[in-house]
Parts: C-alpha cells; sequence; structure tokens
C-alpha cells in the first residue's frame, strides 16, 4: 500500500503548499544543471550531438540517482523511504501552483489594467506579451492552465504510475530540458531538437489522457471526437489536447497567431466560437484541473491497490 498513499500524500501536499519561494526546489536543482552543460557545450559544431548527450546524460542521472537513494534507503528504513518519496513526488507536481499563476493572472489583469496583466502573465508563458490585448491574456492564461496540466500534473503522476518515483522525476527532467532548450530558436534550433523531441514522445499519452480526463469531470465527454479533430491543428503533437478539451469544455476559441522570440508564429485557431472570455472560465478551469488530478490520482491508486492485493 505504500504506493498507493505515497501518491495521496504528496497530491495533498501540493494542494497545500504548492511551491513555496521559501523551500529548495528539485526543479531548480535541474535548471541550474541544465544551464551550466548548455553554457559549456552549446557552441561549436555538432551541437545536436553535444545537445543529445546532455539531454541523455542529465534524464538518465534523474532517474538512477533517486532509484539507487531510494533502494538504499529501504535497506536503512521503509519510512525514510517513504518520507523521501513523498518529497520528490511533491516535487514533481505543480497543480497549485499553476491554478495559483492562472488567478494572479486574472486578478492583475482586473486590477491594475491591461500592462500589468501583460507583465504578469510573462512570468509563465514563453510568447512575448507587450502587445497582448485583454482577450488575448485571458486566452493565453487559459491555454497555458490546460497545457501545464499535462505537463506538471498528470504526465509526472502518469510516470510514477508506470516507472516510480525515478520515473516521475526523470519526466520532470525531460521536461524541464524542453523548456529550457527546446525552443527553435537560433541558439536552440540544433542543440535543443533532441530534448524537444524527447518531450514530445514522453508526453505523447500524458497529454492524450489529460484531455480524456478533463472531458469527464466536466461530464462532456461526447466532445472527444472534436478534442481529436482539433487537437490536431497544434504545432505541438501534444498540447492540443489538453488545449481541444478546455476549449470544448468552455465553448470558446484558442489559438491564433503569437510572437516567440521575436518572430510571428501562426497557429491555428482551436475551436469555433471566438467569444469573450470571463473570469467564470477561469473558475471552470479550476474546476477541471482539481477534479482531473483527483481522478488520476483514485484512478492510479485503485490500480495500485489492485495489483498490491
Amino acid at each position: 500500500m505504500n504506493q498507493v498513499y505515497i501518491l495521496f500524500i504528496a497530491f495533498v501536499f501540493d494542494a497545500i503548499l504548492g511551491d513555496p519561494r521559501w523551500l529548495p526546489h528539485l526543479i531548480v536543482l535541474f535548471g541550474n544543471s541544465i544551464s551550466s552543460g548548455e553554457k559549456v557545450l552549446n557552441k561549436g559544431e555538432k551541437r545536436f550531438i553535444k545537445g543529445m548527450v546532455l539531454t541523455l546524460a542529465l534524464v538518465i542521472s534523474s532517474f538512477i540517482i533517486p532509484y539507487y537513494l531510494l533502494a538504499q534507503l529501504r535497506g536503512i528504513n521503509y519510512w525514510i523511504s517513504d518520507i523521501v518519496s513523498i518529497v520528490l513526488l511533491f516535487y514533481c507536481l505543480a497543480n497549485r501552483t499553476l491554478i495559483n499563476e492562472g488567478r494572479a493572472v486574472f486578478k492583475t489583469l482586473k486590477g491594475e489594467g491591461v500592462e500589468a496583466g501583460r507583465k504578469r502573465l510573462s512570468w509563465i508563458v514563453g510568447r512575448d506579451t507587450s502587445n497582448l490585448n485583454e482577450q488575448q491574456i485571458r486566452t493565453a492564461t487559459l491555454e497555458t492552465m490546460s497545457e501545464n496540466l499535462s505537463d506538471g500534473v498528470i504526465a509526472p503522476l502518469f510516470y510514477y504510475f508506470v516507472l516510480g518515483i525515478p520515473g516521475a522525476v526523470a519526466y520532470k527532467m525531460i521536461n524541464t530540458l524542453d523548456s529550457m532548450i527546446g525552443y527553435k530558436s537560433e541558439r536552440y534550433v540544433d542543440f535543443g531538437k533532441f530534448a524537444a523531441k524527447l518531450d514530445d514522445i514522453a508526453n505523447y499519452l500524458p497529454s492524450r489522457l489529460t484531455s480524456f480526463l478533463m472531458l469527464i469531470v466536466a461530464r462532456k465527454t461526447n466532445g472527444l471526437p472534436f478534442v481529436i479533430r482539433e487537437g490536431k491543428k497544434h504545432a505541438s503533437p501534444n498540447a492540443g489536447y489538453p488545449e481541444a478539451a478546455l476549449a470544448y469544455i468552455l465553448n470558446c476559441q484558442f489559438g491564433g497567431p503569437n510572437v516567440y522570440h521575436g518572430k510571428v508564429i501562426e497557429k491555428p485557431y482551436i475551436g469555433n466560437n471566438p467569444r469573450l472570455l470571463v473570469d467564470a472560465d477561469l473558475k471552470t478551469a479550476e474546476y477541471v484541473n482539481w477534479f482531473s488530478t483527483i481522478l488520476s490520482c483514485v484512478l492510479f491508486g485503485i490500480v495500485f491497490y489492485m495489483l498490491q492485493s
């Protein structure tokens, strides 16, 4: 039963604490490791090979280190091993932070105006926010909440279910690599190509599972054909599916052109109703995020229990 209570305690900790700024975070360590490796290797020739070597070294290390650490701790005391497992899985989840960030953008936009809303949004998205209007700010926020429900919550839980704590930690390394060097900018187009492709592969199943969970908790499973059709339009092989699920749930439209690293990217629209987004849509997105996460925990917990019985 330890896998089950590790899962639920980590979820509860994330739901209560989020990512406190005073707490040293695993992802900061990942980011520092990636940054240090990138500065040393991302120069000269054969940048694709160098980026692949860095990616594989960091991902394999992020699996092996917790694997052997937990094995050693189990030999000493199971309680210590379980406590460390809870902490590591807690570090891999980001639902409370994701929802808090979404609320912060909407609150800032409403209370301080468009310019402040643009600045607050820039903390959580990669696109250029300097010329976005109110509708575009709300759209970007909700798109991010849906996409990162997969990246930041369901995918780590999926890899915990499949490969245990080492799997969840290794997934977070893959996702962090993609967020830092997976861009198609001049600096990273070769160096980060392998990391971006690995992230695409790692998120293939979790993104689709996330979109289905979203439809279930919203009681709109009849939207599955819409999600399959519209999700394919996105440039990412994965991000479009949870975005399409939320677009169907909210009966709205996502996508459209955006500026990334100084270049205009023509993204196709997802959904057919370009209505104005309002604060109530954020509440719906919060509900969908929380209950999709709860449902995934319950489903994984049931399977864990059945396998261990």
